[in-house]
């Protein structure tokens, strides 16, 4: 479970306060996978990172009880001098595991032959994204986050293969995904939430967060 409790974030944007969520207090249950919808330049990927750990409230508590991924397509604790194997080997050090499995498991996925024994910082935008989505399903978690705003592949072959290991553990997994497109929730989510004027509002239909997102838009 991800539990938001009295939670508060703003930033300011040079010119005025920009409030992201105001005194938000809700639950990400385990088995109720979550969309939010959100216009763009709302907040999404500061609520994603949230959960994740990686930006702290102004205000009130998270509290997580359970494994949480990073988002993915996130390269914070990539190295870019490092070599994707270096890469690979130390991820699995910090999350306790197989280090010749996640390399392995890593490498296969990517499909990027040599290039895998090179420092990161040399890869393509495409590889990077590639790298980083195997990291992620490398690592088994309890919730998967997901941002459409972050970096994605164009390769198919990679987004095959990924797609189907991503299929297999979102079956007993439970996904958060933020999107300003209520079609892209479809795929991933059972309840819904549309933020505006960094409130949260919840539904326990897409239908009818839909209904609030567009009559509003």
């Amino acid at each position: 479970m991800i539990e938001f409790e009295n939670v508060s974030k703003s930033f300011w944007t040079g010119t005025q306060r920009k409030v992201i969520l105001d005194r938000a207090a809700f639950r990400v249950e385990l088995g109720r996978s979550m969309g939010i919808l959100a216009s763009n330049g709302a907040g999404k990927t500061t609520i994603v990172n949230m959960m994740a750990g990686l930006e702290k409230p102004d205000e009130g508590e998270i509290r997580r009880t359970c494994r949480v991924s990073f988002p993915l397509g996130f390269m914070g604790g990539v190295v870019n001098r490092n070599t994707a194997t270096e890469n690979a080997r130390y991820i699995a050090t910090l999350y306790g595991l197989d280090a010749d499995y996640v390399e392995a498991f890593c490498r296969y996925l990517c499909g990027i032959e040599e290039y895998f024994d090179r420092p990161v910082g040399t890869f393509s935008q495409g590889m990077r994204a590639r790298f980083a989505f195997a990291l992620m399903l490398a690592l088994e978690f309890d919730v998967y986050l997901i941002d459409e705003g972050m970096p994605t592949t164009t390769d198919a072959e990679f987004n095959r293969k990924a797609g189907s290991i991503l299929k297999d553990r979102l079956r007993e997994a439970t996904v958060v995904i933020v999107s300003h497109q209520p079609q892209v929730l479809e795929r991933f989510a059972t309840t819904a939430a549309v933020l505006r004027d960094g409130k949260l509002h919840h539904f326990d239909t897409l239908d009818e967060a839909r209904r609030l997102y567009e009559y509003d838009a």
